[in-house]
């Protein structure tokens, strides 16, 4: 089953939270209500493919860590529903490779516990953000569809989840320009993400089987520029 792109509402959306610690869970389900959005809550994963089979949600909150079916493979099973998801993990595990893990398999970002509430809610709002509301912007041969977070390279439409859109958007707008890595987390992750974070190598790895390795070209010492 695929679904559409989420609507873009920065409130009243609703996000499902999924952790297998009732505190932690009952927490993040009170700070998004108090910010104004809507939330569902779930012990494990199954229940929140349960859940999500009967609702849709504009962003999930997914705990890494779970017994029976672990976040994982939960966020696996979602992918498989709906590749607009946006998907942010939360973990006590710091391992590097965790997170690429879990960022490979898409999810849009990693917080690692404890975090801090102010934090969490910044993580939201950079992932509900709306990237553009209608139109297309060329480059060369790539084409932007800015509604349906859609790159057209001459071979069809690809979709893109939203970050890896953001991030293709900003290099387009750079063009002809290496725009540094810490400046692509700042622009599109938010100015107090880990500077130390590989999410932007991982997002333009994933780019980059989807459109062609010769889109995004490494600069070395400089950070990453639109081929063109």
């Amino acid at each position: 089953m695929t679904v559409a792109p989420h609507a873009l509402t920065p409130t009243r959306a609703r996000i499902l939270v999924v952790d297998d610690e009732p505190k932690i869970r009952d927490l993040v389900g009170r700070a998004l209500a108090e910010a104004g959005y809507q939330t569902d809550l779930a012990a494990d994963g199954a229940a929140a493919l349960a859940l999500a089979e009967r609702q849709h949600y504009a962003m999930a909150i997914l705990d890494l860590m779970m017994p029976g079916l672990d976040g994982r493979a939960t966020l696996a099973r979602l992918r498989e529903r709906d590749q607009h998801l946006p998907v942010l993990m939360l973990s006590c595990v710091q391992d590097v490779q965790a997170k690429v893990s879990c960022l490979e398999l898409g999810a849009q970002d990693y917080l690692t516990k404890p975090f801090s509430l102010a934090e969490l809610l910044a993580r939201v709002r950079v992932q509900l953000r709306a990237p553009a509301s209608s139109g297309t912007i060329h480059s060369g041969d790539l084409v932007l569809d800015l509604s349906r977070l859609q790159a057209d390279m001459g071979n069809g439409p690809v979709s893109l989840t939203r970050l890896e859109f953001l991030l293709l958007r900003e290099l387009v707008e750079h063009q002809g320009e290496s725009v540094p890595k810490d400046e692509l987390l700042a622009s599109i992750w938010g100015i107090d993400f880990d500077p130390g974070s590989n999410v932007v190598d991982v997002c333009v790895g994933r780019l980059r089987s989807k459109l062609g390795f010769h889109l995004i070209r490494t600069v070395r010492g400089a950070g990453y520029q639109l081929a063109g």
